[in-house]
């Protein structure tokens, strides 16, 4: 093992998406994940049909959550409608929740499409695992664990969308989705536990879509898309300072650090649809590519090395298939997602390497090759009875990445390879009535949790070491531990069609 701990070859990349980002629904979004983060439903904030089948799409339609993901599928509204789906999750171990209330409106003709959606959420920031220090002195800047801005956060949503039908029945529609953010679930636990954060910013989501239905009801969409992510963590540590070394009189010196978090995304998306025989049988296909440039990321206190720009591909390939038959409906899809990243540290002054070479300030000190070989299956039922339909899913996700890591000042190498799984059921009911319609949908993830660090005299050995490379510190406290944590999450959705 090299004097970089595994801790933060392990964590190096989870700045990339381990956080869903405002307009992630449906696959045009791709995340990337090093670390198993309970990171909440912060993001969930769209109604859909299909949620409770463990969110399968790719053979099957879902008219409420299609305009928003693409523009170009409000061509298939059957008429106007408003909706509101208050959302609720928390996360086991007191480690967070959030409360979210989105309202909105689709509205369908023969040429004219289009839907507008506002949310207002109220997210409670996670209790730390372990016990923290309270300072409640005037002269220190650091707010006490009950202060108000510390336990609570207020995030603002809106989502515009429409467009309007071509020549030859081709559909064209385009959307924006702006964000204002003033919390991103789980960046609590990402820092110090004695650490104040402050959290603000934004995200912008843009997107161009085309729909084109063929003889034999057979679909072609393509979406493309750029998403603008932008927050600031400006974090605040109390340190102890030895003020008078005579008579061992130590103080309590505010430190505030400001860390920039900043990712931009373009992509490209395919989707396909066509029947299969005449007995209900739906086969349908994606293809999605995303390229994604990292400006900034933050220098977390889990990893303690400063990262700087980085860049990543990512790519999702699909295939599903439903079974319609009456009130019966059964679909699966699976997903195979490969993707790559290159992230790395620069050094902040001229810096002498191990064998005596010297790095420039601005030149790499730390290289991170990241290969991914990700995968999601999603099964899910639903049954028709009267009024009542009844949903039933589970969706698993199989996390799977390989690390090829330099130390430019220590001149060595390493490789670590890491897997896990996420588990999430679903289930749902939805009631149809003459003039309203109702859901409710339930799911539970586990697999993931809240990161952690551990002591061991080991780390502390390599702690010494380490600290005569100036530019590389590891982790402060030692190796990575994960506490498992559940998200359970709950969303009523309420229709009401405008005559």
């Amino acid at each position: 093992m090299t004097r970089i701990s595994y801790v933060t070859a392990a964590a190096c990349l989870a700045i990339l998406a381990i956080f869903g980002k405002p307009g992630t629904a449906g696959a045009q979004l791709i995340e990337l994940k090093t670390v198993p983060v309970a990171a909440g439903d912060q993001f969930l904030l769209l109604p859909s049909e299909k949620l409770g089948m463990g969110g399968v799409r790719m053979a099957i339609r879902d008219t409420l959550l299609d305009p928003f993901v693409n523009p170009a599928a409000g061509v298939r509204l059957a008429g106007s409608q408003v909706f509101a789906a208050p959302t609720f999750y928390g996360i086991s171990e007191n480690a967070g929740n959030a409360r979210t209330l989105p309202v909105g409106a689709l509205f369908g003709s023969r040429r004219w499409f289009g839907g507008v959606s506002a949310a207002l959420q109220q997210l409670q920031n996670g209790e730390p695992f372990f016990a923290t220090p309270v300072f409640r002195d005037a002269a220190v800047a650091i707010l006490p664990p009950d202060a108000l801005s510390r336990r609570s956060a207020t995030n603002m949503y809106v989502a515009l969308t429409g467009g309007g039908v071509l020549p030859g029945d081709v559909a064209i529609g385009a959307s924006v989705s702006l964000a204002d953010l003033n919390a991103v679930d789980g960046v609590e636990h990402l820092y110090a536990m004695s650490a104040d954060i402050q959290q603000s910013g934004h995200s912008e989501d843009y997107r161009i879509g085309l729909a084109k239905t063929f003889g034999g009801d057979r679909t072609l969409e393509v979406v493309a898309l750029h998403n603008r992510f932008d927050m600031t963590h400006d974090v605040s540590y109390i340190d102890w300072v030895l003020a008078d070394s005579t008579n061992w009189i130590w103080q309590q010196v505010t430190r505030t650090e400001t860390n920039v978090d900043q990712t931009r995304t373009w992509g490209l998306h395919l989707g396909y649809q066509q029947p299969i025989g005449t007995n209900g049988w739906r086969v349908g296909g994606i293809l999605t590519g995303n390229r994604k440039n990292h400006p900034k990321i933050p220098n977390y206190e889990l990893v303690n090395i400063p990262r700087d720009p980085g860049h990543s591909n990512a790519f999702d390939i699909g295939v599903g298939m439903a079974k319609l038959s009456g009130r019966t409906s059964f679909a699966f899809d699976v997903i195979y997602e490969p993707a790559s990243s290159e992230t790395w540290a620069e050094a902040a002054a001229d810096t002498v390497s191990a064998g005596g070479d010297v790095i420039l300030a601005g030149e790499k000190t730390v290289e991170n090759s990241f290969s991914f070989s990700n995968a999601l299956a999603s099964v899910g039922v639903a049954q028709g009875i009267g009024p009542v339909e009844l949903q039933l899913g589970v969706q698993v996700r199989a996390y799977n990445y390989h690390l090829d890591q330099w130390d430019n000042i220590q001149e060595t190498s390493r490789r670590q390879d890491e897997d896990w799984m996420e588990w999430t059921p679903t289930w749902g009911i939805r009631l149809r009535l003459a003039s309203i319609e109702v859901r409710y949908m339930g799911r539970a993830t586990t697999g993931t949790g809240r990161p952690g660090v551990a002591w061991t005299p080991a780390v502390a050995g390599r702690m010494a070491d380490a600290a005569m490379a100036n530019d590389i510190v590891v982790a402060p406290s030692g190796p990575l531990t994960l506490q498992d944590a559940t998200v359970l999450t709950h969303q009523i959705s309420v229709s009401l069609p405008i005559r």
